[in-house]
């Protein structure tokens, strides 16, 4: 079966590929959205649920910037020759994760939004990391795609 790029670099140097580029990245997105609700839920502007969403945001946006996206930008973007669509699709909004992870650290290292009441962090906080899990979403379903698929049921039309 043909592949996008984004699951050929997972299934790649296995299971090396998947904890780096998959793995790691969700299981951040993951704890950051537990404990987002719990924030949420208990209205929480400081505390220890607080500071762990911090350091959670700023790692995952270190992590995702320099064990991710440079790297991938770098080398396996320019030399790549699309299998379609769906390929471009999968793997752009993969790499378009960087943008929310790196709006969350520069929002909970106070460099954006400053003024902003602790209730409208929280919201710019929520809306990022959602924004986060909707783009890895759509990588991890267009990633999914046979790229052939889209040829196939273009040449039916």
């Amino acid at each position: 079966m043909n592949m996008t790029h984004y699951m050929e670099l997972l299934a790649t140097n296995q299971p090396w590929n998947l904890l780096r580029f998959m793995a790691v990245p969700v299981i951040f997105a993951e704890t950051l959205v537990a404990i987002e609700f719990l924030i949420v839920y208990y209205r929480k502007t400081s505390g220890a649920l607080k500071t762990t969403s911090k350091v959670l945001s700023t790692l995952a946006a270190v992590y995702f910037t320099f064990v991710v996206f440079l790297p991938l930008l770098f080398t396996a973007l320019p030399g790549i020759h699309w299998r379609t669509s769906v390929d471009f699709i999968a793997v752009w909004s993969y790499l378009l994760g960087v943008i929310p992870f790196v709006a969350l650290a520069l929002i909970d290292l106070g460099w954006v939004g400053k003024r902003k009441s602790p209730d409208e962090k929280m919201k710019l906080h929520f809306i990022w990391l959602t924004v986060f899990l909707v783009v890895a979403h759509v990588a991890m379903i267009f990633g999914m795609i046979n790229p052939q698929i889209i040829l196939k049921t273009a040449g039916k039309m």
